[in-house]
């Protein structure tokens, strides 16, 4: 693979590798030798604060003194030598002391040559120098106190270079191979780490070409175990959603197909509406021309004729408020509001306003005896879906011309029914009875003035508050039902 991930992880880390031992071993070479001075610098000068404070407390003479020195000078090659106000010795150091004696008079008697000295350090007591000798060289201090003790002690560099060249060599050597031995330490590591990677990668390709056999079979507990695991999950809920896919677009098929049927209900939907309103707009027009034009002057006429525009206004305006109810109840913007109430008095009351009008067309109006119900939904819709059943009820009510409701619980649900007499509906029709604007019989509808929408108002009422509603033919007539949720306790008594 030209951009292998196992590639670039293990040229990542040897760079950096190599980079971090690279910056390490300039460092080394650039300030091992200062740290170095700076070291001696100043195990000298603590050396110096030693003498100091064992000057002014005149404790040169003590064992502790004198072995804390000894200790100093043996551990960091420090030759030193101490002597009092009358120039007696006061300390010499095992390694080398006496050698400085000469060299201390020569500073305090001023014929010490200073050209290839440097000072380090200097003081009211003493004095730090860097003195060159060839290529070898030594640090030394030298100081006469306020107590009148006067040293020096010194310590060599001659080797500083050397032993900073050697070093700086063997870290060269240690971090060659040890840079050597991790790039193989890592390539391995990385070949192990991409292997998962790579098995993921030819998984992911195969399921671009919608092949979901494949599954990650590694046993890791890392991230790269989950990330399998995932994708595992991933093929399975592709391979679900592609079948879900699958079934949705042989719906989409069927809708598609169902589009031109659609397309035609809404032009027949239009085209119902504008015969609607066309007749009675037709006929409001006739008759307020024939008005204004002064046929029939006598007042009958008059009368005549402003009776038939009223009546044709009110049934425009019925059809109309109708229209906008059921806009309402299909776009959700009328929702229904559920409350407990009671029933069985909701449907005698509106029955004792019927009676009126079923007297006048000799019909027979009943309801069945039943116990008081509650019920859950609104009482506003549940009054209106009646009211449609019943006026459709009293339109087409023949043959013996009795309309009976009755009531019924069944398990939790409370079903009001309304029967009228007459003649059976086309069951071809039945389907079709809850579409706007369907009419089983034209001529009779626009007869007593329907619109056509009464039945799909019942079916967004009763679709709003989630019931069942429906019609069968009977065998001497036709009866309409819808159910509601039954508020009564268990048992079905009464409250």
């Amino acid at each position: 693979m030209k951009h292998s991930i196992k590639r670039q992880f293990a040229l990542i880390f040897i760079l950096l590798m190599t980079s971090v031992i690279f910056l390490c071993w300039m460092v080394y070479m650039l300030f091992l030798e200062k740290y170095y001075l700076r070291t001696k610098t100043e195990v000298l000068y603590q050396a110096y604060l030693s003498i100091k404070e064992a000057g002014e407390s005149n404790s040169y003479a003590s064992r502790e003194f004198l072995q804390q020195l000894e200790d100093v000078c043996n551990r960091n090659n420090i030759a030193a030598y101490v002597m009092d106000d009358e120039s007696k010795m006061k300390y010499v150091s095992t390694n080398g002391g006496e050698l400085l004696q000469m060299r201390l008079y020569g500073y305090l008697l001023g014929y010490h040559d200073y050209k290839n000295d440097k000072i380090v350090r200097e003081d009211e007591d003493f004095r730090m120098q860097r003195s060159m000798q060839g290529e070898s060289g030594y640090l030394e201090i030298y100081g006469r106190l306020s107590s009148g003790t006067t040293f020096i002690m010194s310590t060599p560099l001659e080797s500083i270079k050397e032993n900073a060249h050697l070093a700086n060599r063997f870290f060269f050597y240690v971090a060659t191979i040890g840079t050597i031995i991790g790039g193989i330490i890592i390539w391995l590591v990385a070949r192990r780490i991409t292997k998962p990677i790579l098995g993921l990668n030819e998984i992911s390709e195969r399921m671009v070409h919608l092949d979901f056999d494949a599954k990650y079979e590694g046993n890791d507990k890392n991230e790269i175990g989950i990330l399998g695991e995932n994708m595992n999950k991933l093929s399975q809920s592709l391979e679900e959603t592609i079948s879900e896919l699958k079934s949705a677009n042989n719906e989409l098929r069927r809708d598609i197909e169902k589009k031109d049927k659609i397309d035609e209900m809404r032009r027949e939907f239009l085209s119902n509406v504008s015969h609607e309103l066309k007749t009675p707009i037709a006929l409001i027009r006739g008759y307020a021309e024939g008005l204004q034009e002064g046929i029939g002057d006598d007042p009958e006429s008059k009368d005549f004729y402003c009776s038939v525009i009223v009546d044709e206004a009110i049934k425009m305006n019925q059809m109309v408020q109708k229209l906008l109810s059921l806009n309402q109840l299909e776009f959700g913007r009328e929702v229904a509001q559920m409350e407990r109430f009671d029933v069985t008095t909701l449907i005698g009351n509106a029955l004792s306003q019927g009676k009126v009008l079923a007297q006048k067309d000799g019909i027979t109006l009943e309801m069945e005896e039943c116990p008081t119900y509650h019920v859950w939904a609104d009482s506003y819709m549940t009054e209106e879906v009646f009211q449609n059943y019943l006026s459709n009820a009293f339109h087409y009510c023949a043959g013996e011309k009795k309309i009976r409701v009755t009531l019924q619980k069944k398990d939790d649900k409370i079903r009001i029914s309304v029967f009228n007499t007459g003649d059976p509906i086309p069951e071809e029709s039945l389907p079709y009875l809850w579409d706007k604007f369907y009419k089983v019989d034209k001529a009779r509808t626009r007869e007593y003035g329907g619109s056509g929408v009464g039945l799909s108002i019942v079916k967004a009422i009763m679709e709003s508050m989630n019931q069942q509603y429906g019609v069968e033919n009977q065998k001497d007539g036709v009866l309409f039902w819808f159910e509601l949720e039954s508020a009564d306790r268990i048992d079905g008594g009464n409250e």
